[in-house]
């Protein structure tokens, strides 16, 4: 298909348990967002879809954990994610969420089609049972040694450490994630995609018919698959956060979520559908449409095994050009990781820079993980900001806007020569949409960046500056070359940079034109003769090293703090984020999963005296205290530098939970914690006795 009529382009569906971080976007939504950017340009008929997920059991684990239910954290995280994406400037058509009654109506539909067709395997088997809860262990529920390469900690479906995808009855001494006890076996009913049925066509289809245009490892993911042979899959669990299966004796059962996540796509495009008043079904169900699926590599099995398979078996959908998974983005050297808070997160990214949205567009574009996994560091970040972004692009438009006015007072001059530097720039043009069409948006980035050295060696081999007063009309014709390769870089950078497009474009004064449109000449020049353009301005700022080091202090800090900082209604630019609550601000935090007695006894809370109380060197959350507990006199680091100046709390009584098990800070250890409480301001107060008691009284 070399002219598709339309492009269906999807980004992966967040999972609803938390925001997003810099992994997501560098592997799935900026090269996704690059690339329907270029389309646009091009004047391409495309849609941009995405939406949270919304269940599965990494949500009901989350809720869980925090006391609630799953409804409340599907609410809380798909508002702060959708809102960060706006901020971020990820342009999707449409960003939808699977609890939504259109995707609940969509995927009941697209399962009934199956099951009334007979696609699917009925099949009672043993499953793992959790005895003490009451509860199946399907998925995540339950973790143990994974069957291919040993790791310990695999998921009950999906082992993180080598990407095989199984069922949770293939782990090895598998243990519940409810209560940590040994599973039982128990009899269940449950509906299977007989994904063998397709292995042949699978083959035929990706292994083949797609091996000059697929990335290696995706086809090398997927051959791996087809290596081993295809089983059937179970699309239904025994869960009750999810989508009712809707046939008659599957009470109490649910639609898998990666049976029903994927179709979020096609009822997040029949949302944007209804809201525009178009018809969605030639988007998902015309061959004339390129179908385009951007996902990180642990969802390679996933988009290019079962849910083709899925849309071949329904039958009346297209089924994928290409699917472009990235692999996983390193945070300092170490692995990302959600759960111990080892992230960037987007949310408070917005909060410390409000006005670097590109910034780190170009950062995790230029480092992407494309094919192999990469590494961002907070190092890196400000040397490609200060070296490239600021010294290359921002000072060459800088360069032509302040010679413009200083020659010119704002205004292009009128060109007499041409100079066969104006044909570089349709040359780089189509340089970066070769790789743009290729899914190498790296390599696109780097040829954007070229355009602005080439400017710049320009001015430097012709030095307007000292030609000025002898030869007048010859810098009339540089100056006419440097305000034309600065107008192309204002139309080129927008895939990759919009907000800074946005700026140039201001400056310059330009109107928006086609892509193919993006090149110039002595008689159609990009920015014509006697055009003003405004006063100059900075597009980049330099970053200097002291933010560079509250970002290494915060995460720091963060493996002392495993949650991560949830914004309040509005966002970023909205207010300051609070440092906890819910997305109205400060308010009560709900209740905590129920303990016994015999749970609270074993915590043994004791009044204590604080002696002594100093800073930790280069940690700005952490303060050194010795307290004297009655039973001894203890050295105990918390977390509360910023609210509290050491020489302010020095005498004070305080709660100590005393047997809470040493942890070394920072090569000190730390014996005990001190209870805290945070006010309405979002401050953290003491939890003190009225009166001087003893140290040591216990609380009970």
């Amino acid at each position: 298909m070399t002219q598709p009529k339309r492009y269906t382009v999807t980004a992966a569906l967040p999972y609803t348990n938390g925001p997003v971080h810099i992994g997501h976007l560098a592997g799935v939504y900026i090269p996704a967002d690059i690339y329907v950017r270029y389309l646009r340009a091009k004047g391409k008929d495309v849609i941009y879809i995405c939406g949270s997920d919304e269940h599965g059991v990494p949500i009901t684990l989350r809720a869980k954990k925090e006391g609630v239910t799953p409804q409340q954290i599907v609410d809380k995280y798909h508002e702060i994610i959708k809102r960060s994406f706006a901020e971020f400037g990820i342009s999707f058509d449409n960003y939808s969420r699977t609890s939504a009654k259109i995707h609940h109506e969509t995927a009941s539909t697209f399962f009934k089609k199956m099951y009334d067709d007979g696609k699917f395997i009925e099949e009672t088997s043993m499953q793992l049972y959790d005895e003490e809860a009451h509860q199946f262990l399907a998925d995540r529920f339950v973790t143990g040694t994974c069957p291919k390469c040993g790791n310990e900690n695999s998921y009950g479906d999906q082992c993180e450490q080598c990407g095989t995808s199984h069922n949770a009855t293939d782990l090895i001494n598998p243990k519940s994630a409810i209560t940590g006890n040994t599973p039982a076996l128990k009899e269940t009913k449950h509906w299977y995609l007989p994904l063998n049925q397709y292995q042949d066509w699978i083959k035929e289809w990706i292994v083949e018919g797609h091996k000059d245009d697929w990335k290696p490892n995706v086809l090398g993911q997927v051959k791996s698959w087809l290596d081993d042979g295809l089983k059937p899959r179970a699309v239904t669990r025994d869960l009750d956060w999810g989508i009712p299966v809707p046939v008659k004796g599957a009470e109490g059962k649910v639609l898998y979520v990666w049976f029903d996540a994927p179709i979020g796509y096609i009822s997040s495009t029949k949302e944007w559908a209804t809201r525009e008043g178009k018809d969605w079904e030639p988007y998902w169900k015309d061959q004339d449409t390129k179908l385009i699926h951007f996902i990180g590599k642990d969802n390679i099995v996933f988009h290019c095994i079962i849910f083709p398979a899925m849309l071949k078996a329904e039958g009346s959908f297209i089924v994928p050009e290409n699917v472009p998974a990235n692999e996983f983005l390193n945070l300092e050297n170490e692995k990302i990781s959600t759960s111990k808070n080892w992230a960037v997160w987007l949310h408070e990214y917005l909060i410390d820079f409000p006005d670097k949205q590109d910034t780190l567009r170009y950062v995790l574009t230029a480092n992407a993980p494309e094919s192999k996994d990469n590494d961002f560091t907070w190092k890196d970040f400000q040397a490609r900001n200060n070296n490239e972004l600021v010294a290359i692009l921002g000072n060459f438009i800088n360069r032509v806007m302040v010679l413009t006015h200083k020659y010119y007072e704002g205004v292009v001059p009128k060109a007499t020569k041409d100079f066969s530097a104006l044909d570089k720039i349709a040359s780089y043009r189509d340089s970066i949409e070769k790789s743009i069409e290729n899914f190498k948006f790296r390599e696109g980035l780097q040829e954007l960046m070229n355009l602005a050295r080439f400017g710049n060696g320009f001015l430097q081999e012709h030095e307007p500056w000292k030609k000025i007063k002898e030869s007048p009309e010859e810098v009339k014709n540089i100056m006419f070359v440097a305000l034309q390769i600065s107008a192309a870089l204002a139309y080129l950078v927008e895939p990759f940079l919009p907000f800074t497009a946005i700026k140039m474009k201001k400056l310059f004064n330009l109107s928006d034109i086609a892509w193919n449109e993006i090149k110039s000449s002595i008689d159609q020049p990009l920015i014509k003769e006697g055009q003003a353009i405004e006063k100059p301005e900075l597009l980049f700022e330099k970053i200097e090293d002291e933010e560079i080091q509250i970002q290494l202090n915060k995460l720091a800090a963060s493996k002392l703090d495993n949650t991560p900082q949830i914004p309040p209604q509005g966002g970023a630019k909205g207010g300051v984020f609070p440092l906890r609550g819910d997305l109205g601000g400060v308010e009560v935090d709900p209740q905590k999963a129920e303990i016994t007695f015999d749970d609270f006894t074993r915590m043994d809370i004791r009044i204590g005296t604080i002696l002594q109380a100093e800073k930790m060197p280069k940690a700005d959350k952490l303060l050194q205290l010795k307290v004297d507990v009655g039973i001894d006199q203890r050295t105990i680091i918390s977390g509360i530098a910023q609210y509290f100046k050491p020489e302010e709390i020095i005498g004070k009584q305080v709660c100590v939970l005393v047997n809470l098990a040493p942890r070394k800070l920072r090569g000190v250890e730390s014996k005990g914690m001190i209870l805290m409480a945070e006010n309405s301001d979002g401050k953290l107060v003491f939890v003190s006795p009225e009166t001087m008691v003893d140290n040591g009284v216990k609380i009970s």
